[in-house]
């Protein structure tokens, strides 16, 4: 179980850096730096919530999708990383 989750949370991490290079070229280090940081400042998350890796997962979706309507890229870029954050 521990191993499906963190193979999900890299999966995700993957599909953001994947989405950053959908962003224009000014804007691409700051958000895959800000990937990173994010997704090591998350990587120890409370063993005793059952959904603590969910909401961070929903989080990490919500606000890709939010970033991707901000510079006009097309949402359904996102599809990927909507099926790793909603299984």
């Amino acid at each position: 179980m521990i191993l499906q989750e963190i193979q999900k949370a890299i999966g995700a991490y993957r599909e953001v850096l994947r989405l950053v290079r959908r962003l224009p070229k000014d804007s691409r280090p700051y958000y895959a730096k800000y990937a990173r940081e994010n997704f090591v400042n998350y990587r120890e998350i409370d063993s005793n919530d059952p959904n603590a890796l969910q909401e961070l997962l929903q989080r990490t979706y919500n606000h890709s999708l939010w970033v991707l309507k901000k510079y006009s890229v097309d949402q359904s870029a996102a599809d990927r990383l909507k099926n790793i954050c909603s299984d």
